[in-house]
């Protein structure tokens, strides 16, 4: 990691001013950026609460860049402190992992009350109309209508499943409506972020459903 963090470091040196923008406190997007803060003298920004955070964001703060401001937007599910970020200069959305660039899902099973968070999160993006998202992981998302529906599709089919398998085996553990859920061939390298991802809808349910 140290090369590419100094590799990125060397690409903005020339730059009058450099900011550090967190989405979420996840190792593979804040890890590095301690180190990165050290070597280009930039302060790293992100929501509050995160180790390393100079300034800390809420919903509406900005980050003026050369580009156009970027507005702070909550965006919880996939973790708790989860920011997005509007590019309103060009209609865009930073979306960090809230949606990955590819497939119809991500991370939500991070937190109690997650899904119902997510599902929120998803209906607020909906509602800005952005016309491009970029996430932090994969290619831009230049169809974000259809994105959203596919993403919100994708979970609300699982929380129909794990509904049907709660009607169906009323007496289950977790480990029960694992295979009910997912099937019995499930491989087992997968079967702990299967647990959880359940668990997480499990409550949801258990929780009233709706969003």
């Amino acid at each position: 990691m140290e090369d590419h963090v100094r590799a990125l470091a060397s690409t903005v040196e020339a730059a009058e001013r450099v900011a550090i923008v967190l989405t979420h406190g996840h190792g593979d997007h804040a890890a590095a950026a301690p180190q990165l803060s050290r070597l280009t003298g930039a302060l790293v920004h992100g929501p509050e609460g995160l180790d390393g955070v100079h300034v800390a964001l809420r919903e509406g703060d900005v980050v003026s860049t050369d580009a156009g401001d970027l507005v702070a937007l909550h965006t919880p599910g996939h973790t708790p402190e989860h920011l997005s970020f509007v590019w309103a200069d060009r209609d865009a959305l930073f979306v960090g992992d809230l949606f990955l660039g590819e497939g119809d899902t991500t991370w939500v099973a991070e937190y109690p009350g997650c899904v119902a968070d997510y599902l929120r999160s998803l209906k607020r993006v909906r509602e800005m109309c952005p016309s491009v998202m970029y996430p932090t992981h994969g290619p831009p998302l230049e169809n974000p209508t259809e994105a959203i529906d596919r993403f919100e599709s994708h979970r609300r089919r699982r929380i129909d499943q794990a509904r049907r398998a709660m009607e169906e085996h009323p007496m289950a553990d977790i480990e029960g409506l694992l295979d009910a859920v997912y099937g019995s061939q499930l491989p087992e390298g997968l079967r702990g972020a299967a647990r959880l991802s359940l668990g997480a809808l499990v409550d949801f349910v258990r929780d009233g459903g709706t969003v």
